[in-house]
């Protein structure tokens, strides 16, 4: 990997190689350009907004709009919402997640199930 790879394309990269879900997360938190890269652009972009601990494991965090949205969700989960809403909230949040497929099948599968479809 030459050091002006993007994050996207080390991620292309492991995922060619077969890794996907949490093999593809400890991959790429050993490779060093990665981590390289992940721990400049955090640096940068968390002047503004900071983190908790369990929110800097649990998210990637890798672009300004990523910030944007965790911001946008954290105010919103202040006020009272519909079940709808918090519905949409949470697949946005879990859009930050490293694993951020998991969740969307898990809600598509919910939805498939409620109307008996295999």
């Amino acid at each position: 990997m030459k050091s002006k790879d993007s994050l996207q394309d080390i991620e292309d990269f492991y995922k060619s190689k077969g890794y996907s879900g949490e093999d593809l997360r400890k991959i790429l938190e050993k490779d060093k350009t990665w981590s390289k890269l992940v721990k400049v652009r955090k640096q940068k972009l968390t002047r503004n907004f900071h983190l908790t601990q369990a929110e800097n494991e649990k998210y990637v965090m890798s672009m300004d709009e990523d910030f944007d949205i965790l911001l946008k969700v954290k105010q919103l989960e202040k006020i009272k919402l519909t079940r709808e809403e918090k519905a949409i909230v949470k697949v946005v949040k879990s859009q930050l997640e490293h694993d951020w497929r998991k969740s969307l099948i898990q809600a598509l599968n919910k939805i498939l199930r409620k109307y008996n479809i295999q």
